[in-house]
């Protein structure tokens, strides 16, 4: 069973930075492609970044220049470092997984929310 599990979130001024991480857990060697997506009230989830097992990145348009995804030495976890928050950055960001297999696994989310 793989689980993946975040941390990192919570409250934060416009302007602010936060840095979410996530762990993959369980019977896996690496997962291929790993990253995060966000949902915010009444939204439908929407892909942020993501990164490859070769650190190939990718950025949603809207986060470009602001975030930064990275993974750690060990390949299954993964990092997202948030600068320049703004106000519609406010979601609950959720990690992604895709495994050598190509299943996809998710991890339970966690609030970001920018605000005075």
């Amino acid at each position: 069973q793989v689980q993946l599990v975040e941390s990192g979130g919570g409250l934060v001024q416009p302007g602010g930075s936060l840095k979410l991480s996530c762990a993959a857990s369980g019977t896996i060697l690496s997962m291929s492609v790993m990253g995060w997506f966000r949902q915010a009230p009444g939204k439908q989830r929407e892909w942020v970044a993501t990164i490859t097992f070769g650190n190939r990145t990718n950025y949603a348009d809207s986060v470009r220049g602001r975030f930064t995804v990275s993974r750690g030495n060990g390949k299954n976890t993964v990092y997202l470092q948030m600068n320049s928050l703004e106000p519609e950055d406010t979601a609950v960001y959720y990690c992604y997984g895709n495994s050598p297999s190509r299943l996809d696994y998710w991890g339970q989310g966690t609030q970001v929310t920018v605000s005075s």
